[in-house]
């Protein structure tokens, strides 16, 4: 059996300094936390909230993109809002639309860490397109994620989506600065094995064996 998986582009998806991707994108010299998906219940931005909220860090702050999914997205959004502000963390959660693909590396290369808490992932090629970015990932020890997130490499898995287990790893890698520039630079390096042209080279190598095997006949 041959496992295809999609691929980050390489070419776009790369590292960048932190400070000029900060001034083009409109944040500040603050610890960012980063989440990039859909804003439904699956994806876990609940427990990035709650995660921010159980931080030793009072200053770190929370740069959502992407927008509302499917028609449980308003009332998911009308409970994180709530959350937010029971928490106090209205200044400190950004909501931003989403972006075009091209817009996204700035995001994560503005990004301390890139939060992935999600309750099931097929694949998960945030964690993927942020450690190309040279962004260290925590992400939950869910599906596609245990392969491309390499837990104390390349990131942080935490085996229970608890906001406070959550927030312990985020806290370790913002006082670890050392160990989150030395995880973004091996997710950085990593992620050249996912990109789409040896992604392509592999498809066309795999259809090749499979297009020159014969045939067995079921008559």
């Amino acid at each position: 059996m041959e496992i295809l998986t999609p691929g980050v582009d390489s070419n776009l998806f790369s590292p960048g300094p932190l400070r000029s991707a900060r001034a083009a994108i409109g944040l500040g010299d603050y610890p960012v936390l980063l989440f990039v998906g859909r804003i439904q219940a699956l994806k876990g931005l609940d427990v990035a909230i709650g995660a921010l909220a159980s931080s030793k860090s009072q200053d770190a702050q929370l740069v959502v993109v992407g927008g509302l999914s499917g028609d449980e997205g308003p009332e998911t959004l009308k409970a994180l809002q709530q959350q937010i502000e029971i928490n106090g963390l209205e200044d400190r959660v950004v909501f931003i639309e989403p972006q075009p693909h091209q817009a996204l590396p700035a995001y994560y290369r503005a990004a301390d860490i890139c939060l992935v808490p999600s309750r099931s992932e097929s694949f998960g090629l945030v964690a993927l397109e942020a450690a190309a970015c040279g962004t260290a990932v925590v992400a939950s020890n869910v599906g596609g994620l245990r392969d491309n997130v390499v837990n104390g490499v390349t990131g942080l898995l935490v085996a229970e989506r608890d906001q406070k287990i959550f927030a312990a790893a985020i806290d370790e890698l913002l006082d670890k600065p050392e160990m989150r520039y030395e995880m973004g630079r091996r997710g950085a390096q990593r992620a050249t094995l996912n990109s789409w042209d040896l992604g392509a080279t592999n498809a066309i190598e795999v259809f090749g064996r499979l297009t020159s095997k014969e045939l067995v006949s079921c008559a």
